[in-house]
C-alpha cells in the first residue's frame, strides 16, 4: 500500500501544478494526509484506512436513502412542493423538528446526509436547524444507555437540552434568515439541484410526475443529482472519518476529559470548548464521563461536554462546514456552544 501511495504521489509531481490546480481539494487534501501518515507510521496508517471505510459503510444505509430521496425529488419536480408545504408555518415545523430529533438514532455526522437532503429540497433554514441541532445530542438507545451509566436524572437533562437546543437554534435562525443575514447560505453547487436555500428562493411550482423513470430525460436527471451528491457527500465524510481516526490514535481520552473537572462555572466553560475537538461519540463518551463525574466532576460539566462533543466535533463541524458558507457555519457552531454551556450551567444549579 506505502509503494502504491508513493507512486501516486511521485506520478502527481511529475504532471505539474496544472493537473494538481484540476484535483478536487478534498480528495487532494485526503491523499496528502494519507501519503503523509503512511510515511510517519504505515501502521497507523492502514489503521486510519480501515477506519475510515468502516465509518463510511456504518454510515451508508443513512446516505443511500437520504441521497435516493433528495434524487428523486429533484427527477420528480417534488422538491419545489415540498418546498411550498414548508411556508408560512415555520414555527410549527421547528418545533416538530426539535422533538424529532431527540428521537432520531443519527449521530452527528449520520444526520449531515438526511439535512442535505433537505437543504437541497429547499426546506427552510429555520426548521432544519432545529433537527441540524437536536438530533447529535440524544436518541432512545443512548437514553436508556444514558440513564444506566450516568443516571436518570442526566439523561433526562439530555433530552431536554436536545430539544430545547434545537427549539432555539431553530426560532433564532428563522429570524436570522428573515432579517437577511443568513441569505444564499449553502455552498455554490451543494448537490447541484439548482434549489434555493432557506426556503428565501422557493421555486416556481410545476407539475410533478411522481413516475420520473418512465421518462428518460427524468431518469438522466435522476442519477446524475444521485452521482453528484454522492462525490459531494462522500469526500467530505471520508475526511472527516480520517481526521477522527487520527485524534483516536493521537489524543488519549482520559487527557481530554480530565481538562474539564472540577466544580463552579469554569470547569462548565472548559468543558464546553473541549467538546468541540473532542472525538468521543455519544456512547464512548458515556463511561469515561460518568467515571470522572463519580470521582468529583460537577454534573454540568458532564452535560456541556457530552452535548457540545455530540454536536460540534471535529469531524460533524467539517461535514457542516462542507454544505455551509461562513455565516451559517458560524452561527451553527456558536449556537451548539452556546446552548451547551447554558444546559450545563442550568443543570448545575438545580442539581446543586
Amino acid at each position: 500500500m506505502t509503494d502504491w501511495i508513493l507512486r501516486q504521489t511521485g506520478a502527481l509531481r511529475q504532471t505539474g501544478w496544472p493537473a494538481l490546480a484540476r484535483i478536487d481539494r478534498v480528495l487532494a487534501t485526503l491523499l496528502v494526509l494519507l501519503v503523509l501518515l503512511f510515511i510517519v507510521n504505515q501502521q497507523q496508517g492502514m489503521q486510519s484506512l480501515r477506519f475510515t471505510l468502516v465509518s463510511l459503510l456504518g454510515t451508508a444505509p443513512y446516505l443511500i436513502a437520504s441521497i435516493a430521496i433528495a434524487a428523486a425529488a429533484v427527477a420528480s419536480g417534488a422538491d419545489s412542493l415540498i418546498a411550498r408545504a414548508f411556508q408560512g408555518r415555520q414555527s410549527l415545523m421547528i418545533v416538530f423538528a426539535a422533538l424529532m430529533g431527540g428521537l432520531s438514532p443519527f449521530c452527528s455526522c449520520g444526520v449531515i446526509p438526511l439535512i442535505a437532503a433537505l437543504l437541497a429540497m429547499g426546506v427552510p433554514l429555520g426548521p432544519v436547524m432545529a433537527f441540524w441541532l437536536a438530533s447529535p445530542v440524544i436518541d432512545p438507545a443512548m437514553f436508556v444507555l444514558t440513564s444506566g451509566i450516568i443516571g436518570f436524572d442526566f439523561a433526562i437533562a439530555k433530552t431536554i437540552t436536545a430539544v430545547a437546543l434545537g427549539l432555539a437554534g431553530g426560532f433564532i435562525t428563522m429570524m436570522l434568515a428573515r432579517s437577511g443575514l443568513l441569505e444564499n447560505a449553502l455552498r455554490p453547487g451543494v448537490l447541484a439541484t439548482g434549489g434555493g436555500c432557506g426556503g428565501s428562493n422557493v421555486r416556481a411550482p410545476s407539475p410533478v410526475v411522481w413516475r420520473f423513470w418512465q421518462q428518460p430525460a427524468r431518469r438522466g436527471k435522476f442519477a446524475a443529482s444521485a452521482w453528484s451528491t454522492t462525490l459531494f457527500l462522500g469526500k467530505w465524510l471520508a475526511l472527516a472519518f480520517f481526521l477522527e481516526s487520527l485524534m483516536l490514535a493521537y489524543v488519549p481520552a482520559e487527557t481530554i476529559v480530565t481538562l474539564v473537572g472540577g466544580d463552579g462555572w469554569l470547569p462548565i466553560l472548559i468543558a464546553t470548548l473541549v467538546g468541540v475537538p473532542a472525538y468521543l461519540n455519544g456512547y464512548a463518551a458515556l463511561p469515561l464521563v460518568g467515571g470522572l463525574m463519580d470521582q468529583g466532576m460537577s454534573a454540568g460539566a458532564g452535560l456541556s461536554f457530552v452535548v457540545a462533543g455530540g454536536v460540534t466535533s471535529i469531524p460533524a463541524a467539517i461535514a457542516v462546514f462542507a454544505l455551509a458558507r461562513m455565516p451559517l457555519f458560524l452561527t451553527y457552531i456558536g449556537l451548539a456552544l452556546a446552548g451547551s454551556f447554558a444546559a450545563g450551567i442550568l443543570f448545575q444549579f438545580v442539581t446543586g
